[in-house]
């Protein structure tokens, strides 16, 4: 058994999982290496996932979506997405964490405008929210925004931004009060508009395929029909999000490191050495075992957050605890599902070693480890200042 029976879905799930897996198969599977290899994959992909209904499943038909809210599809979409195809193939980022902020905030000429593009896959989202001197700490952006008749004018840079080239449209949080630390603005810079400039690509230690990128912002003058909700409430803005994002990255890791199990698990029961199946040794034997056991029992907590989100019910502590405790698993996993697979771990041609390096960042971004640690030790009332 390489993993224990899931109880949350249905037929209708099952059949949906079939028809991302063929279409994965054929539209992503056959093109990774290459995505991998010239650091971005084609924006093709995302009018291919839109014309197969995969894209912003959520959003109104009259946007271009299927009006499901259930997280489950979201679920299924990218665990067959790392399953078949590429961690760094970032649908979900576009779909699920950017989009939803226009969804959300956005009035009705905006949702037209944007949601419809995104839904098609003919207009790429992205956010900017990390800079040079500010990651975790939202607090700390420098990039700033001045009211100007008609709408604002932006400065700053941005660096990490997913989707970054591939981009029409950008979320940018931008202060808009420098005398209060959290008065952020949510503000979409959109593809030509004067003073937005792309930066280098950047080289990164793996998500080889995803397109990353600085982002440089010089008197970009954006209209007040590209602001979205109160220029002075972003931040909290930004904090709605939150348990979405954490609960997405915690089953992205869980499904990288099953992916993980599952290429090594024939692969030792195939390699020899001493005479024998290395699966036979037993080393091997119980630190699979191990790692079956908490994947199974980590699968099936995360299952139930899934349903507790679809209820309205997940809050930020849980998300937290899920986020830091499954990207803290899928690290260990695929470290040892590496390390028996040898010599051959090391080597680029074997998948281990790509998934490898992909699974480092799952421990910094959508916040940080000591992050989680921190907003869960608070919640048990454990702060600096105690007495």
């Amino acid at each position: 058994m390489s993993q224990t029976r899931r109880l949350i879905f249905d037929a209708d799930h099952e059949q949906f999982r079939a028809s991302v897996a063929r279409f994965v198969q054929n539209e992503i599977t056959p093109y990774v290496d290459q995505w991998r290899e010239q650091g971005c994959c084609d924006r093709a992909i995302f009018e291919k996932a839109g014309e197969q209904g995969l894209l912003l499943m959520w959003a109104d038909e009259a946007y271009g979506g299927a009006g499901v809210t259930d997280f489950r599809y979201e679920q299924i979409l990218f665990e067959e997405l790392i399953r078949h195809g590429d961690v760094g193939v970032y649908l979900t980022l576009h779909s699920r964490l950017v989009a939803p902020y226009i969804g959300r905030l956005g009035t009705e000429a905006q949702k037209r405008r944007w949601l419809t593009g995104a839904a098609s896959g003919k207009t790429i989202l992205a956010i900017a929210m990390t800079e040079p001197g500010a990651g975790s700490d939202l607090a700390g952006i420098g990039a700033r925004a001045e009211r100007r008749d008609g709408g604002w004018v932006i400065n700053g840079a941005k660096t990490f931004i997913s989707n970054g080239h591939n981009a029409d449209a950008v979320i940018v949080v931008a202060r808009t009060n420098p005398d209060e630390r959290r008065a952020f603005g949510l503000f979409v810079v959109e593809r030509g508009m004067a003073g937005f400039e792309r930066g280098r690509r950047l080289k990164k230690l793996g998500l080889d395929a995803q397109d990353t990128a600085e982002l440089f912002f010089n008197d970009v003058f954006v209209p007040d029909e590209n602001v979205l909700g109160n220029p002075a409430r972003g931040f909290a803005y930004l904090a709605e999000g939150l348990e979405e994002e954490r609960l997405l990255c915690a089953c992205q890791s869980i499904a990288h490191a099953q992916s993980a199990f599952d290429l090594t698990l024939p692969y030792v029961k195939e390699r020899r050495a001493f005479g024998r199946p290395i699966g036979a040794l037993q080393n091997t034997r119980f630190v699979l075992a191990r790692r079956r056991a908490e994947l199974d029992a980590m699968q099936i907590w995360l299952d139930a957050l899934v349903m507790e989100h679809n209820a309205g019910r997940l809050d930020a502590v849980t998300a937290a605890s899920a986020k830091l405790l499954s990207t803290e698993l899928e690290n260990r996993v695929i470290d040892d599902c590496l390390q028996l697979h040898g010599g051959s771990g090391y080597m680029d041609e074997y998948r281990i070693s790509r998934m490898y390096r992909d699974a480092r960042v799952s421990r910094i971004f959508a916040g940080a480890s000591e992050i989680m640690l921190e907003i869960i030790s608070r919640s048990l009332g454990l702060t600096e200042r105690m007495d």
